[in-house]
């Protein structure tokens, strides 16, 4: 179990949505420092964060990221993006722009922040995916948060002898930006939050943050036709 208290995290896409609601909670539950990083980081507003420019898909900016935050002890991969490309229509460009976000951004910075929190004495990292990890229902978006679910779980194995935690966070529809066009019911972005930093706090390898998504996982072992009825019209 890792403790809040007193940790020194690092939040990515910490300006707005989730991840500013992540930034909050950290503060409320005892955190030293909380860097949130953002592509501009004029746009982090919380009073207390380390503001910090971050482009998750970038080597040079996510070194240079590291070489600011060497006190990191919980990371936590909020930052994504959206393409929801069509794999028979969209250019292949932006189905790879999704997966170097979704996937390889994550992918980048938790290889350049392991040997830090190492250093540090171990930790926890939080990475943020989606009930749409386990339905293919948006293409692009649904399969690199597959993917980054699957890379979760190894880090995770890989992780443990080292002395890092890790905990994959599952969410449908949150009130954000990201699902403004939506019409369903979302939870708030601090309700969200609270439910990952417990997971931290008590060591959960997953978060299932609502009710479509704990439906949803617990319908993996069905048959195909069951999670996509379509398949039978």
């Amino acid at each position: 179990m890792t403790s809040i208290e007193g940790s020194v995290a690092l939040v990515t896409g910490g300006s707005r949505g989730i991840g500013r609601a992540l930034v909050q909670g950290l503060y409320e539950r005892g955190a030293k420092k909380v860097y949130a990083t953002a592509r501009d980081p004029r746009t982090v507003t919380h009073p207390d964060a380390v503001p910090l420019a971050l482009e998750v898909t970038d080597p040079a900016s996510v070194a240079a990221a590291v070489e600011q935050a060497q006190d990191v002890t919980l990371l936590i991969n909020n930052a994504g993006a959206s393409v929801n490309a069509n794999f028979l229509d969209s250019p292949v460009e932006d189905i790879r722009r999704e997966f170097e976000t979704n996937f390889y951004g994550p992918l980048l910075v938790t290889r350049a922040f392991v040997p830090v929190i190492e250093r540090n004495g171990g930790g926890h990292i939080l990475n943020v995916h989606s009930v749409l990890s386990w339905i293919g229902l948006l293409g692009s978006y649904s399969a690199s948060k597959a993917a980054f679910w699957s890379q979760t779980n190894s880090l995770r194995l890989d992780l443990k002898p080292r002395g890092i935690e890790v905990t994959g966070l599952h969410v449908g529809y949150v009130d954000t930006d990201m699902a403004a066009h939506v019409d369903a019911p979302k939870s708030s972005p601090d309700a969200v939050a609270a439910q990952a930093l417990d997971g931290i706090e008590s060591g959960a390898f997953e978060v299932l943050a609502d009710d479509l998504t704990r439906q949803v996982k617990a319908q993996l072992s069905d048959d195909i036709a069951v999670m996509y009825p379509q398949l039978l019209a």
